[in-house]
């Protein structure tokens, strides 16, 4: 745990991130007052279950050194100064006053299945363990009229302070019909938007929840649309995905709880804080792209040594998100880790643009980012110039050095 702790730490708060965290002294002096206030308001509120934070964690045989020093690195992760750690930690035993109403629409479930991940127990698991999820579609033993009663009875009762997780798509086609829930039948769109409507904020969570997913996929014959595309004047965060990492949950819900605000996000509605960061920035096997060292084939010797799987597809130059970093199931793996390559799963349309294992030069599609359009080689060479995408120096460096070991190899025949 302390390894990932003081790993997770140093990347997040690295001055080579592509985020930038410098907002001045004044600006987190204040934020600070902000959040104390805030943390204050959640004290005077009566908790929506009666678990205890600290009790669950003494059952679970984590120390409060090793919780502070988690803390510690979920500061650094929200892009926060040290000085916020011990906020976090006051945050995250008020967890239990921050209503979570979670909706199932058009998916795999994989994002409850991530939540519910059983590596544990964990302190990510102990902190969702502690949020009061007021009704979950999946997980919850009621159906029927008692389920819809349950989620009436906790959307009046947590009136304008709930937080709706959205995890699924939204079918349009043949006026919602191809997706109903209910003893009513009401379709998933009118669903999600009675939902939303006294929602303090809707996260969307998983790639068919923020862009369509797989469902959206040519051709889409549901119609399937992101959660962005159907609500409307109402805070709104983007988790993409597939499935979503589970400490961007905590996070978000973390600094909701902390703030009352909803993280800064990008023009993906994403949170910076997670996907700020280039998938390709943070690899391990970047050395290897920066010395001309590609996986050619699956069983190769590149792939027995773990080169750089661009020439196989990875998609992880023009994909942002934090896994190479966070990683998955604490941290164990993440899929570039057991050599398979990136397939841009928190980029919109990444079924159809990303998921197949070639380079983007021979997809004949425009990565949003610039990205890598021409082969290594060519990539390299003819970006000289365009210093503003950040790999071009380096690939063009591999090409040379390509070339001169080729030199070599004929001089010594």
């Amino acid at each position: 745990m302390s390894d990932r702790v003081e790993a997770v730490k140093k990347l997040f708060t690295s001055k080579s991130s592509r985020v930038e965290t410098n907002k001045g002294d004044t600006y987190y002096q204040d934020l600070f007052v902000k959040c104390e206030a805030r943390l204050n308001e959640m004290r005077a509120q009566a908790p929506a279950n009666r678990l205890d934070f600290s009790d669950l964690l003494e059952d679970n045989g984590i120390d409060r050194r090793e919780f502070m020093k988690w803390a510690s690195a979920t500061t650094a992760m929200l892009m926060l100064p040290p000085m916020f750690t011990p906020l976090i930690a006051d945050a995250v035993v008020m967890m239990n006053r921050a209503p979570v109403i979670w909706l199932e629409l058009q998916d795999c479930a994989g994002n409850s299945e991530a939540l519910l991940r059983a590596d544990g127990p964990k302190i990510d698991e102990i902190v969702l363990d502690i949020i009061s999820l007021e009704y979950h579609e999946t997980l919850q033993a009621a159906s029927g009229h008692q389920a819809e009663k349950q989620m009436e009875e906790a959307m009046e009762l947590f009136k304008g302070k709930y937080i709706l997780f959205v995890e699924g798509s939204i079918p349009m086609g043949m006026n919602g019909q191809y997706g109903t829930i209910g003893a009513s039948g009401e379709t998933f769109h009118d669903h999600l938007l009675r939902c939303a409507e006294n929602a303090a904020a809707v996260v969307a969570v998983g790639s068919c929840a923020t862009f369509g997913g797989i469902p959206a996929a040519s051709p889409n014959p549901t119609g399937a649309v992101g959660v962005m595309d159907v609500v409307k004047n109402k805070p709104l965060i983007n988790i993409p995905a597939c499935p979503a990492n589970p400490a961007n949950m905590v996070g978000v819900i973390l600094h909701y709880v902390l703030t009352g605000q909803v993280p800064e996000l990008d023009s993906l509605l994403r949170p910076k804080f997670a996907f700020g960061y280039r998938i390709h920035d943070n690899c391990e096997r970047r050395a290897h792209f920066d010395a001309g060292e590609y996986v050619e084939e699956w069983g190769d010797a590149g792939a027995q040594n773990n080169f750089c799987l661009y020439k196989m597809g990875c998609k992880g130059p023009m994909t942002f998100n934090n896994c190479s970093i966070v990683r998955y199931n604490e941290g164990v793996n993440w899929p570039i880790g057991v050599g398979r390559g990136c397939i841009g799963c928190s980029e919109p349309d990444f079924w159809d643009k990303y998921a197949y294992e070639r380079p983007m030069a021979d997809a004949k599609i425009k990565a949003p980012t610039g990205g890598v359009e021409k082969s290594v080689d060519e990539f390299g060479l003819g970006l000289l110039t365009a210093t503003a995408i950040g790999i071009g120096i380096h690939a063009a460096a591999s090409a040379v050095a390509g070339k001169k070991s080729g030199e070599c190899e004929g001089e010594s025949k």
